[in-house]
């Protein structure tokens, strides 16, 4: 019985040091054909190299950094002030409405 467990966990111990060492890569047959043609593999290279221009932007220059930086300012000082109307409306059409309330309430307490 000592020996039969012994060889379940050593082989537990194997397999899951096998999986954890491929997790990351691909097996290289799954994902490739085993002949490719040369008329084949142009255009995926065409592509591949497409896509990698695709992924790196140009480098921006001092000026572009420039008036995005500038660009940025304007637009969070427009967003602030726009933030601050609306703040200064609402305030605003609370305060009439709470001067007719205490007026409405001062007359009856005159009147009595």
């Amino acid at each position: 019985m000592n020996k039969i467990l012994a060889a379940l966990i050593s082989s537990l111990f194997a397999v899951s040091a096998f999986a954890a060492s491929h997790a990351g890569a691909p097996m290289a047959g799954a994902s490739k054909p085993a002949m490719a043609t040369p008329a084949a593999a142009a255009p995926a290279a065409a592509a591949k190299a497409e896509a990698k221009s695709e992924a790196k932007p140009a480098a921006m220059t001092k000026e572009e950094k420039d008036a995005a930086k500038a660009a940025k300012k304007e637009k969070a000082a427009a967003a602030k002030k726009e933030k601050a109307d609306a703040a200064a409306a609402k305030k605003a059409e609370a305060k009439p409405a709470a001067k007719t309330e205490m007026k409405a309430e001062a007359k009856p307490a005159a009147s009595k």
